[in-house]
């Protein structure tokens, strides 16, 4: 059997990694048990990722990108912008009712960074990452469907980031899907409000 490249090895551990957190909690979960989780030996793990920190970026960057690729395949032209936004949101919103604890790993991961001496820097990475794919995620549509914004993309951005995260959380605390409609709803109102079409 052949070597497994790096980056395959490595995205083995990352999800063996999120699967063990997502169940044990990030304190709990050692890069024993992650490997054990992935089915290889200690050492590949240590030849894949030489620090804890290295192996929760990695973490982080791939719950990240496990949530906005079906935001990114939601997100083609239909025919109001209106309705191309809210269907983003509604692909954003699916994943977290069919992903909870993944979701939950994520102000996990936030709060065990923090806490730890050294590793603030990564939780300053997954906020900042979270507003950058936002970002990603306007350009996208503004170069699909030919629109300018009111407010510069970066502060969009950031707003988005922001409502979002807060409601993830609201629903992880209160599990109330109506209400989280509700506010995607007006997210999608707002953020459509800011849209200028270019005159012919």
């Amino acid at each position: 059997m052949g070597r497994m490249p790096l980056a395959d090895r490595r995205r083995q551990l990352t999800e063996a990694a999120i699967r063990a957190m997502t169940r044990d909690g990030v304190a709990r979960t050692t890069t024993r048990s992650i490997a054990a989780e992935a089915g290889l030996s200690l050492s590949v793990f240590h030849y894949c990722f030489d620090s804890k920190q290295a192996l929760l970026e990695s973490v982080i960057e791939t719950i990240t990108e496990h949530c906005i690729r079906v935001v990114r395949e939601a997100l083609r032209p239909r025919a109001t912008l209106h309705e191309t936004i809210r269907a983003g949101f509604q692909a954003y919103w699916d994943h977290v009712v069919a992903h909870p604890g993944e979701h939950m790993l994520t102000y996990e991961l936030t709060q065990y960074a923090l806490r730890q001496t050294g590793f603030a820097h990564l939780a300053r990475r997954q906020h900042q990452l979270y507003s950058d794919t936002y970002g990603d995620l306007i350009d996208q549509l503004r170069t699909a469907m030919d629109f300018e914004l009111a407010a510069p993309t970066p502060v969009l951005a950031r707003y988005l980031a922001a409502m979002t995260d807060g409601l993830t959380l609201r629903f992880l605390v209160l599990g109330d899907e109506e209400a989280a409609s509700e506010i995607l709803d007006m997210i999608t109102d707002h953020v459509t409000g800011l849209v200028r079409v270019p005159a012919p």
